[in-house]
C-alpha cells in the first residue's frame, strides 16, 4: 500500500491546527508534535504541515514564500456542488482568504482558497456522468 505525504511549511501550528478543525479534517498524532501537524486527507492521503524551521531540515534550496509566490496547488475532490461552497466559505470563515472566484462550467464546480499560510487550495466537484474511466 502506498501512502501519499505532501509536506508543507506553516506560520503557526496552533493557527493551522483550528483551520483545518473547522474545515473537518482531523490530525494523525503518531506523526504529530509542536512542530508538525499530520492532516488526514484519506486513509493513506495526509499533508504535513510544518513550521517553517522544521520544513527547512528537509530543504537543499530555499524555501518559496507563498505569500509571494504559488509554490502548488492542492486540488481536494468534494462530493457535491454544495460541499464546494460549504468549503470555501467554511475556509474563508475561519482565517483563509479568497484565491480566485469560483468557477462554475456546469460539469464541475471549482471553489479555491488560500490557508493562512498562504497555500492554494481547490475544491472541486466533477458530475459523475461526465467522468469517463480510462
Amino acid at each position: 500500500m502506498r501512502m501519499l505525504f505532501v509536506n508543507l511549511a506553516v506560520d503557526s501550528i496552533p493557527e493551522t491546527r483550528a483551520f483545518f478543525t473547522a474545515l473537518g479534517f482531523s490530525f494523525n498524532p503518531q506523526f504529530s508534535d509542536e512542530n508538525t501537524l499530520c492532516l488526514i486527507i484519506e486513509e493513506n492521503i495526509f499533508a504535513l504541515l510544518m513550521t517553517h524551521a522544521r520544513f527547512e531540515e528537509f530543504l537543499v534550496r530555499p524555501q518559496a514564500d507563498p505569500h509571494k509566490a504559488t509554490e502548488v496547488l492542492l486540488s481536494l475532490s468534494a462530493p457535491s456542488r454544495e460541499a464546494v461552497e460549504e468549503m470555501r466559505s467554511t475556509a474563508l470563515a475561519h482565517g483563509g482568504k479568497p484565491w480566485k472566484p469560483t468557477a462554475d462550467l456546469g460539469f464541475m464546480l471549482n471553489g479555491s482558497f488560500q490557508d493562512p499560510s498562504g497555500h492554494v487550495w481547490e475544491v472541486v466537484w466533477m458530475d459523475p456522468a461526465n467522468v469517463q474511466p480510462t
